[in-house]
């Protein structure tokens, strides 16, 4: 598929999506939601993809939000239609089976924000700033950003972010836990794609793994998320990437995981 608001590209098994409209900030319209989802959905058929990055073009923004113009002409049908739009655009990256990261390098507001919340975890630039400034324009987030704040933050701070429509920073996003890691500029996209790298030399079983049980577990209560663990545990033993992973640590090598998701 050719891309307009996007760019797409697959290297050594890390597949990038960059926000590819610089000149508005990166903001978001109903293409670009329908390009992200269509991407997306390549990335989930191809099994050599085994890790995902998330970024936007040009040093000021990761997504600066919705386009504004496009909002503006929006009526309550047309609204709903934008927010289930990028609402199934977001459960489908969230839904991916290999990690997603987002390499936020300027703003990530609004549908920004809720992109890289949909995203396993962040890391940031030094420059950047988050927020959910919707309330300014008299709205309030649409993407799931109100529910996976809630989560990831809690209920005080994400009432505080949303309520507010203020942008923080970087340092400040880290220290409410909402970014990982901080990074300089000219060197974040080298450690996201470092960890990426690390990452997607794991067994890929084991990876989806992981990502499932934490992010079923934690809408459980403590007895049924650990039993939904025991399962995963179980069933990772059948994949060819736990006998690999023993037998590299038994015979003092590094393993080499070609484990399928399809059996």
């Amino acid at each position: 598929m050719a891309y307009e608001d996007i760019l797409f590209e697959v290297e050594g098994g890390i597949a990038t999506i960059t926000f590819n409209r610089p000149e508005v900030l990166n903001a978001l319209k109903m293409g670009t939601l329908t390009e992200v989802g269509e991407a997306v959905k390549t990335i989930a058929d191809d099994e050599e993809v085994r890790a995902l990055i998330l970024t936007g073009a040009g040093d000021r923004a990761f997504v600066a939000g919705a386009d504004i113009k496009e909002l503006q002409k929006l009526n309550p049908i047309s609204a709903k239609h934008f927010a289930v739009k990028g609402q199934e655009a977001l459960f489908a990256l969230e839904s991916l089976s290999i990690p997603v990261i987002a390499c936020v390098n300027g703003f990530a507001l609004g549908g920004g924000c809720e992109i890289a919340l949909a995203c396993d975890f962040i890391y940031a630039s030094e420059t950047a700033q988050l927020g959910q400034p919707e309330i300014n324009l008299g709205i309030i987030p649409g993407f799931g950003g109100t529910q996976r704040l809630l989560r990831l933050v809690g209920r005080a701070l994400a009432k505080e972010l949303c309520l507010t429509g203020v942008m923080i920073s970087a340092q400040e996003a880290k220290d409410i836990g909402l970014v990982n890691k901080v990074f300089p500029p000219e060197t974040l996209m080298e450690e996201t794609r470092k960890v990426a790298s690390l990452i997607a030399a794991k067994g890929r079983v084991a990876t989806q793994a992981v990502k499932h049980v934490i992010d079923q577990g934690m809408n459980l209560d403590l007895l049924n998320a650990c039993a939904l663990e025991m399962e995963a545990f179980a069933l990772c033993f059948a994949s060819e990437d736990a006998g690999e992973g023993f037998g590299a640590f038994l015979e003092k090598r590094k393993p080499n995981f070609t484990g399928s998701l399809k059996g």
